[in-house]
């Protein structure tokens, strides 16, 4: 029996208050409902293509409102900015972009489930206003493995995302009571909006080996990958489990992919789960193409959701018109200059910057909307056709 979405999403919203009322075998059967009632498999290969068909080519930002330093900043009620998101997502519609790479989290979600749920809903009715269709982040395992609710610290000054936190946690990670939460999470935010023609696609867990690197390497958890690996295919399950219209994907961000062969274990759960494979490559426009080519196998859409680092040689001028060849769709990271400081490399973790770079390492658009660069503009505008 398929039951109908809304008693799915009431199922969800209820499973929290069933660990109290209800024995162990109730709410086993109540998790097995929303579970197994209406999982879909993944897409097939033709299924996957003929949803791309009909997105037309797709090029947006990773983005988050100038004012927020973080996913929590952005999301919590208390500074969720409308007017700044608005704003900004009007100027990447200026440009001709046409959809968004926007990272959620689990806490907002714990604390008040109905009013992020609202706050989701109010963000994608902005969107839609400017024509910009999102791709939602579920988790993330970047920079600080410490979130915590409130008020948010201020940036760290010239460092690059000084304030920006994973999702779930370490202390999550390692702490398996809180898994049923995690579950609770990915399955009420999908639920909600598994048939919203406003929502492209979930990212179910941004770079889910990412050990942080110089940043957060003293705090981060040893076994992090160990725990990650079995979480993430339990996320890929949950989010497939009540069935959304829209596909699923994690991307590779690192390594040698070849061949299959070649992947790591969580680079394999990654690419066997997804319904469209992901990227990211901040490398050379011959490096971004070869990656391509190794991806072209799987006989799949293509989506590069994090690029652009311009003193790496990563530039819209390199890239763009590699990926518009072979209709990949591409996501940089940042669109306005702000809180999360990203115009700064990623090495102001380990150097001392005094002032900001001549060369901006992210971003499009200074803080008073300017472009950083007619030239990309024009270039971003030209491609995908929305010169005046």
């Amino acid at each position: 029996m398929k039951y109908p979405k809304p008693l799915l999403f009431l199922c969800v919203c209820l499973l929290p208050l069933f660990q109290y009322c209800a024995s162990p075998q109730q709410e086993a059967e109540t998790a097995v409902l929303v579970e197994e009632a209406a999982a879909r498999d993944r897409w097939t290969e033709d299924e996957a293509n003929e949803w791309y068909a009909r997105q037309g080519w797709l090029v947006g930002s990773n983005f988050i409102p100038s004012t927020a330093i973080n996913q929590l900043e952005m999301w919590q009620e208390e500074t969720f900015d409308t007017a700044t998101i608005s704003h900004e997502l009007g100027l990447a519609a200026s440009i001709g972009m046409n959809s968004a790479r926007v990272y959620l989290h689990d806490l907002p979600y714990e604390q008040d489930s109905a009013g992020f749920l609202d706050r989701i809903d109010t963000f994608l009715s902005i969107a839609q206003r400017h024509g910009i269709k999102p791709m939602l982040v579920i988790f993330d395992s970047c920079w600080d493995p410490f979130p915590k609710l409130g008020p948010q610290r201020a940036p760290e000054p010239h460092v690059h995302n000084s304030g920006w936190v994973q999702s779930p946690g370490a202390n999550a990670l390692k702490d398996s009571t809180q898994y049923p939460r995690l579950e609770r999470y990915v399955k009420g935010v999908v639920l909600r909006f598994a048939d919203d023609e406003r929502v492209l696609a979930w990212d179910i867990w941004n770079e889910p080996d990412n050990g942080t690197g110089p940043s957060y390497e003293a705090v981060e958890l040893p076994n992090k990958v160990e725990l990650v690996l079995p979480l993430l295919e339990k996320a890929f399950v949950w989010a497939r489990s009540v069935n959304p219209s829209q596909p699923l994907t994690s991307g590779v961000w690192l390594g040698d992919w070849s061949s299959h062969a070649a992947l790591s274990p969580i680079q394999k759960v990654q690419i066997e789960q997804s319904d469209v494979i992901s990227f990211h490559n901040y490398d050379t426009p011959q490096e971004f193409e070869k990656r391509i080519g190794w991806l072209q196998r799987y006989d799949r859409p293509i989506l590069c959701t994090e690029y652009m680092a311009r003193p790496n040689g990563s530039t819209f001028q390199g890239f763009l018109p590699i990926a518009k060849e072979h209709n990949v769709a591409m996501y940089n990271w940042g669109l306005v200059d702000g809180k999360t400081q990203t115009k700064y490399a990623w090495d102001t973790w380990v150097k001392d910057y005094t002032e900001a770079p001549e060369v901006w390492f992210h971003d499009i658009f200074r803080a008073d909307g300017t472009p950083y660069s007619q030239e990309e503009v024009d270039l971003i505008k030209d491609l995908t056709g929305s010169q005046n």
